[in-house]
Formats: structure tokens, C-alpha cells, sequence
């Protein structure tokens, strides 16, 4: 059994392998497919998951995502980190 994924300030989060985000022509959405499992995201997760490359750390997305949307760094980072860890604790989203 692998160990639980711990996401912090200097995880380098990505897709594992079998998990990809796809933006779906049909419904005109994203959606991240995963084994015998669709989540939609909405657009915040969708930005944050398409940051999520194994390079760029989680600080580095929640800075991008504060200066785009001019929203307190503190907070942005709280959320992004609270999302890739609820997705990691999911199995979709790994470091």
C-alpha cells in the first residue's frame, strides 16, 4: 500500500499516471478522468490543475492565482492547498 501524499507549500503536485484533465467538447467543460471515475471541476481548479506539472510548487500556483485574480496570497494558498490535498487524498493528484 503507498503511503498517503502529504501536499504543502513545496509539494510539486502533478497527475499520476492514468489521470488526465480534458476539456470536453460535447459538454463544452473540463473534466478530470480518472479510473471508473469524472470529476468536473470548476474554473479555480481547473487553472490550478493545469499548473499541477511536478515542477511549479504549490506556492508558486497559489502566487500566479493571487496576482491574476488580485486576491490575498494568503488565502488563495490556503484554498489551492486544501484542494490538491482533498484530490490527493482521492488518488488524482500526486507529488
Amino acid at each position: 500500500m503507498n503511503a498517503p501524499v502529504r501536499i504543502e507549500a513545496s509539494s510539486a503536485p502533478r497527475l499520476p499516471r492514468g489521470v488526465k484533465l480534458r476539456f470536453d467538447e460535447q459538454r463544452k467543460r473540463w473534466t478530470l478522468l480518472a479510473p471508473e471515475r469524472v470529476f468536473v471541476p470548476d474554473e479555480i481548479a481547473v487553472e490550478i490543475l493545469q499548473r499541477c506539472d511536478g515542477v511549479a510548487t504549490v506556492d508558486a500556483i497559489a502566487d500566479a492565482l493571487a496576482a491574476k485574480y488580485g486576491s490575498a496570497r494568503e488565502e488563495v494558498a490556503r484554498d489551492v492547498t486544501e484542494m490538491l490535498q482533498d484530490l490527493a487524498d482521492k488518488g488524482v493528484v500526486t507529488v
